[in-house]
């Protein structure tokens, strides 16, 4: 079976608990939901191997060994052949989803990030995922009390409020005001920063 890859890279994870670590990427392309932030571009892709895929993270690695499927939406493609190609190859795996729909048995890391509250959504956003490693809740000051408290019961060992990026930079400036001010009143929740773009990488 062969995977939509929109691109492989490699560079230093941007967000959450792995923030500043070493990582091969591997974005691929398509989702069942469509988020008005999204910075995939679905409509670029080759078709590949679980082999071709490894072979070229493997190119770009070096001594590195954690990769990251993300998206889109990779469960809409890895399975068990791509799981344990990457394990064969000595990989730890990382998978970044929006909970929609089952994954693939041995994925090591998997960062929850639901999209059921995101306004303008297109599609069914129900998360399916029972737990995770790690949840990030994209926050844009808008969403209620009750939704913040049900996402932080959710049974994942780390919680994390991201800021959502928008074109507008003073609205950038008071969406991280109201996410910096929530966490310090309510400090179960840990902040995650795209610094990815503050540092100019990919």
């Amino acid at each position: 079976m062969s995977v939509k890859v929109n691109e492989i890279f490699y560079s230093l994870q941007g967000e959450g608990f792995w923030t500043g670590t070493p990582m091969v990427f591997v974005r691929l392309s398509g989702c069942n939901l469509r988020c008005p932030f999204c910075d995939t571009d679905h409509a670029g892709y080759e078709e590949l191997s679980a082999d071709e895929v490894v072979l070229k993270a493997l190119a770009l690695a070096g001594d590195c060994r954690r990769i990251c499927l993300t998206g889109g939406e990779p469960s809409l493609h890895a399975d068990a052949a791509l799981v344990t190609a990457f394990h064969e190859a000595g990989f730890h795996l990382h998978m970044e989803t929006n909970g929609t729909r089952p994954l693939p048995a041995g994925i090591d890391w998997v960062t929850l990030s639901p999209k059921e509250d995101v306004p303008g959504l297109v599609g069914n956003g129900r998360v399916v995922l029972e737990q995770a490693d790690e949840l990030k809740l994209v926050f844009d000051g808008s969403l209620p009390e009750e939704r913040l408290e049900y996402w932080r019961e959710f049974p994942a060992t780390w919680h994390f409020l991201q800021p959502c990026d928008v074109s507008d930079p003073a609205r950038n400036r008071e969406i991280l005001r109201q996410t910096i001010a929530y966490i310090e009143s309510h400090p179960s929740w840990r902040l995650s920063l795209q610094t990815h773009k503050t540092l100019g990488i990919r």
